[in-house]
C-alpha cells in the first residue's frame, strides 16, 4: 500500500517487533479488556538532588477545583439532559459501568466532573471561546481497514523494519498509534472519520483545524472526506482550513485561492457569525503578507468569499506587525515544554492591543524519532501549563497541537498507549476555559503518567539516530506522576516497580512526583480505610529496550484497561 504522506523537513514545527514486545499479544489483551473503548540502557538513577521528588509545577492546578464552581461563575451542566439520558441517547442505567455508548459518546462516570453537553459549551459566553484540535490527515484511525495486529501501522510504522527498512535508522516512524478499530464494511474511511468527529465532540471540542498538506492525492481526498463526515455527524462541528505552507508547493495565489474556495464552500467550513470564512495557514510567514493579500482578494473577487485571516506563525514576534492589516487574529505553534511558556501572555496582549483575536496553542508533549529531537514535557506539566496560560492570559481560541500527529508524538486523540487520558484531562481545562468556572469534582479520579525507559538511555537495537533535547526545553527528568482529582482529602497508595509509598493528597487537583524505577506503576485512593479509584500503567519500565521511546505513557482510573 502506498500512503500519500510527505516527509517533513527537520525545520518544520519549531519548536519486525515493537519495543521488543509482541504487538499481537499486547493488542489481544487490550481488546479483551475492553480498552478499545478507553484507553543497553545505562542506568540513570533518580537523584533527590535534582529536585525530581518535588511536586510538579503548581501551574495548572486550580485551587478551587475541589469544592465546586467559584461564586458568580456559570454552573457546569451534568452529562445528562432533562430526560436523564446521556449524550449518547442511552439511559445511563441501561449500561454496565464503564461500557461505552454509541461511538464517540462518553461512557458514564469516566471523568472527575460532569462535562456539559455540547449545546451548553457552544452557547452564550462559552460559545465565543472556541477550542479546535489540529487534524493531521496522514494518520486516520486506519490506513487499510485491516485487523490492527497486522495493519499498516503495525507492519510499517511501528516496526523499525517497516516500509522496506526506510525507518530503521530511527527505530521506526512511530511509537504510538490511534486506538485500534475493527475492520468495517462499506465506506470504512468515511465511517472512521465520523467516529473521530464524535470522539472530539464528546470531549467538548468545537472542531478541527485541518492541516491541508497537498492539493491533490490521498491527503487532499481525506480532507474533503473529513469535511463531509463532520457535517454529517454534527452541523455545529466546524473545520478550520489550515493550508500547510511547509508542504504546499504553489507560488501562485490563484491556485491557493481556488483550493481554499473548494473546501471553504463546504457547510462544515468554519465561518464567523458574519459569514466570513476563517483561513489560518500554518507557517504563514513562508509567504509575504502581500502574497496573502492577493489570495484573499481572489477569494473575494473570484469566489465571492469574504475571509477572516488568522495566520499561524512559527515566530509571531517577527511577523505579526506586517500581517496585522490583513488579519482577524494571530496564532503560533508554541513550545512543547512546560519551561518554554514565558512569552504566552505577551503574545495575547500584543494581539489584543492590535484589535486581533489570539488562538493559543495547547500541547501535551513532542518526541520525533525521525528528526532526532524531543521536548521534556514533565509528565502532564506541559499540558497543564499551556491550558493555564490559555485560561489566565485571556486567549480567545485554543488549538490543541495536535489531535493525531503521531510522528511528533503530540497526539491528544485516543491512542494505544495513552487511551483517553490526555483528552479527558483536556476536557477539564476546556470546561474552565469556556465557562469561566472550574468544574466541580464529583468523583475521585487518578491519572498516571511515565515513560517506559530512562531519559538518557541508549537503544540496544539497530537505531543509530537518537533523540536529544530541543534547545529551550526543560531538563530531562525520570519521574512518575500521579495527578489526583479528589472530592475530599484522601490517602494515595502508590507502587513504582518494587517501591511502595502512601501520601496524603488534598481535595481538588494535586500532582505528586515519584522516582522512575523498573517495573510497572500503579496508584489507588484510600479514604477511611476503604480503597476506591485505582489506576495502573500496564507498560513496564525496562532497563534495556531495542528502540528509544521518550513519550510519556498515560492511564486513567476513569477508564480502566
Amino acid at each position: 500500500m502506498t500512503v500519500d504522506r510527505p516527509h517533513r523537513p527537520p525545520s518544520h514545527r519549531r519548536p519486525a517487533r515493537l519495543r521488543g514486545r509482541p504487538f499481537a499479544l499486547l493488542l489481544s489483551a487490550f481488546l479483551l479488556a475492553g480498552a478499545c473503548a478507553a484507553a543497553g540502557l545505562a542506568w540513570h538513577p533518580f537523584t533527590a538532588a535534582a529536585g525530581q521528588d518535588r511536586a510538579a509545577p503548581a501551574r495548572g492546578l486550580p485551587p478551587s477545583a475541589a469544592t465546586g464552581t467559584p461564586p458568580g461563575a456559570p454552573s457546569a451542566a451534568g452529562p445528562a439532559g432533562d430526560d436523564g439520558r446521556s449524550q449518547g441517547g442511552v439511559p445511563p442505567s441501561a449500561r454496565p459501568p464503564g461500557q461505552a455508548g454509541p461511538e464517540g459518546a462518553r461512557p458514564t462516570g469516566t471523568l472527575p466532573f460532569d462535562l456539559p453537553l455540547p449545546a451548553a459549551l457552544r452557547s452564550g459566553d462559552a460559545g465565543r471561546k472556541l477550542v479546535f484540535a489540529h487534524y493531521f490527515t496522514p494518520y486516520p484511525l486506519s490506513l487499510d481497514n485491516a485487523p490492527a495486529d497486522a495493519d499498516y501501522y503495525t507492519r510499517n510504522y511501528l516496526d523499525p523494519g517497516g516500509e522496506n527498512g526506510k525507518h530503521r535508522r530511527y527505530g521506526g516512524l512511530l511509537r504510538d498509534r490511534p486506538l485500534p478499530v475493527p475492520p468495517r464494511d462499506g465506506d470504512w474511511e468515511y465511517a472512521n472519520l465520523q467516529q473521530e468527529v464524535r470522539t472530539a465532540r464528546a470531549a467538548g471540542l468545537d472542531g478541527f483545524t485541518l492541516d491541508l498538506l497537498s492539493l491533490t492525492g490521498k491527503n487532499r481526498e481525506r480532507a474533503g472526506l473529513l469535511m463531509r463526515a463532520a457535517h454529517a455527524v454534527d452541523p455545529g462541528f466546524k473545520i478550520m482550513l489550515m493550508p500547510d505552507m511547509t508542504s504546499l508547493d504553489t507560488d501562485d495565489p490563484a491556485v491557493m485561492a481556488d483550493a481554499l474556495a473548494a473546501l471553504g464552500s463546504h457547510p462544515a467550513a468554519h465561518r464567523l457569525d458574519d459569514g466570513r470564512l476563517v483561513v489560518s495557514p500554518f507557517k504563514a510567514e513562508q509567504k509575504s503578507a502581500d502574497w496573502w493579500r492577493r489570495v484573499l482578494d481572489l477569494l473575494r473577487s473570484r469566489h465571492g468569499l469574504g475571509t477572516a485571516f488568522v495566520p499561524l506563525f512559527l515566530d509571531s514576534d517577527a511577523h505579526s506587525e506586517a500581517f496585522a492589516p490583513i488579519s482577524h487574529g494571530f496564532s503560533e505553534w508554541g513550545s512543547r515544554s512546560y519551561a518554554g511558556q514565558e512569552g504566552a501572555a505577551a503574545d495575547v496582549r500584543r494581539a489584543h492591543a492590535r484589535g486581533k483575536i489570539w488562538m493559543q496553542p495547547v500541547s501535551v508533549q513532542d518526541a520525533r524519532p525521525n528528526q532526532g529531537v524531543y521536548d521534556e514535557a514533565g509528565n502532564t506539566a506541559t499540558l497543564r501549563a499551556t491550558w493555564t496560560h490559555a485560561i489566565e492570559d485571556g486567549a480567545d481560541w485554543v488549538q490543541l497541537t495536535t489531535w493525531n500527529d503521531y510522528s511528533e508524538g503530540s497526539q491528544f486523540a485516543p491512542s494505544l498507549h495513552n487511551g483517553y487520558a490526555y483528552l479527558d484531562l483536556s476536557s477539564y481545562y476546556l470546561t474552565r476555559f469556556k465557562t469561566g468556572g472550574w468544574p466541580r469534582i464529583v468523583r475521585d479520579t487518578l491519572y498516571l503518567t511515565s515513560r517506559t525507559q530512562f531519559a538518557y538511555a541508549g537503544p540496544t537495537g539497530d537505531q543509530s539516530l537518537v533523540m536529544s533535547l530541543r534547545g529551550g526545553s526543560a531538563a530531562a527528568r525520570d519521574t512518575v506522576e500521579v495527578l489526583s482529582f479528589l472530592t475530599e482529602p484522601a490517602g494515595v497508595r502508590t507502587r513504582v516497580g518494587s517501591a511502595a509509598r502512601e501520601y496524603g493528597a488534598p481535595a481538588g487537583v494535586h500532582a505528586e512526583l515519584l522516582p522512575l524505577r523498573p517495573g510497572t506503576s500503579s496508584a489507588q485512593v484510600v479514604r477511611d480505610g476503604k480503597a476506591s479509584a485505582r489506576v495502573e500503567l500496564p507498560y513496564p519500565v525496562a532497563r534495556g529496550v531495542p528502540v528509544q521511546d521518550l513519550q510519556y505513557y498515560a492511564a486513567t482510573s476513569g477508564r480502566p484497561a
